[in-house]
């Protein structure tokens, strides 16, 4: 029995290889979760300066708000985006699953896509759709545990936590694999080009590159682990008649050792992010820039930080089971409210409480 199991895992990842059916899914699911998240904003109900209005409930977010023609940040929360406050606070822990899919733009989603089809596609035909699932929800998990502890007041769509995944396992694909692996100079100069793109996208607003950092090390890590290949050779050694049999290594001694290592991170990763996240601690606290690594100032758009600075009222509210959480980001007064309310509400009692 045991046997005959064996063999049947053995035909499913053989089967999985050399075919691309995760990658497609995935990519379906962020497209139907955008279209459902615009169609959930609703844009010309708040505002009279969407753009596109001719899409109705899915013309976009004035370009001051949403730089990369998106839904409003308010929407994001509702879809499940990260926030400390939600997940520390709250507790709704589902939120490091659920940012997965979230996108802040369809310019996010144009390019995380075309990096997917790219990187992903070429892993999965290498490795199997179950090595890749593998990678994408555990460094999407790593990524969305450690990036919400330095998000104090902001949200973050989490879509190319994921991606940052892949492309950390292309890199130790490289690493562990170096004595067979085809076009090095090629397939590194690939993850650095991808990596800086994706990093542009992460400095506008709703979007979290502490979250894709983390997401590229667990990515490496998992990749150190799951994608470990025989070295050089191996198979087409034959041992001379006139010499005593001998057992003839598959791995390179480096490779135990990076799969060792690997293995040892990510146990202690994931559970300190599990106990920090648990106690509520708030990294951004302790480093009072780093929020410009997530959301650089710009005359086109604007960052929590910014209109703190400007003294302009600006405040960031959590809605969960008929309750809103509201604080005023420029003297960091709490209130809690109980009901529904509109945008032009919002505004109002966030004036009120940032005076």
């Amino acid at each position: 029995m045991a046997k005959s199991l064996k063999r049947l895992r053995s035909a499913i990842d053989e089967g999985s290889k050399g075919c691309s059916l995760f990658v497609p899914i995935i990519s379906t699911i962020d497209v139907t979760m955008f279209i459902i998240t615009m169609f959930v904003n609703s844009c010309p109900q708040h505002s009279d300066r969407c753009i596109l209005r001719f899409l109705g409930r899915c013309s976009f977010q004035p370009l001051v708000e949403n730089p990369l023609l998106g839904p409003s940040s308010s929407a994001l929360l509702k879809m499940g985006a990260l926030s400390w406050f939600a997940i520390s606070q709250n507790h709704q822990y589902w939120r490091l699953i659920s940012c997965l899919s979230l996108h802040v733009g369809l310019i996010h989603l144009f390019v995380n896509i075309v990096c997917l089809l790219f990187v992903g596609i070429k892993l999965e035909q290498k490795f199997g759709s179950g090595k890749l699932g593998s990678i994408f929800f555990l460094s999407g998990l790593g990524g969305s545990i450690f990036g919400e502890l330095f998000l104090e007041h902001r949200i973050s769509a989490g879509a190319s936590i994921p991606l940052f995944g892949l492309l950390g396992a292309m890199l130790s694909d490289l690493i562990t694999n170096f004595t067979v692996y085809n076009l090095k100079c090629a397939s590194f100069t690939v993850v650095v080009l991808l990596c800086m793109v994706n990093l542009t996208i992460g400095i506008f607003p709703d979007n979290d590159n502490f979250s894709h950092f983390w997401g590229f090390i667990f990515g490496l890590l998992l990749g150190f682990v799951l994608l470990m290949e025989p070295q050089y050779g191996w198979g087409s050694k034959i041992i001379p008649p006139d010499r005593n049999p001998q057992v003839v290594s598959k791995y390179n001694g480096y490779q135990h050792v990076l799969w060792v290592g690997a293995v040892i991170l990510l146990i202690v990763g994931y559970i300190v992010g599990i106990i920090l996240i648990a106690r509520g601690i708030d990294g951004s606290s302790h480093c009072t820039w780093c929020h410009y690594l997530s959301c650089i100032p710009s005359p086109w758009w604007k960052c929590d930080a910014e209109q703190q600075k400007s003294g302009q009222a600006s405040c960031t509210y959590v809605m969960s089971g008929g309750y809103m959480f509201m604080r005023c980001l420029n003297n960091q007064r709490t209130q809690l409210y109980n009901g529904l309310f509109s945008i032009s509400s919002l505004k109002v009692l966030c004036g009120r409480l940032c005076k």
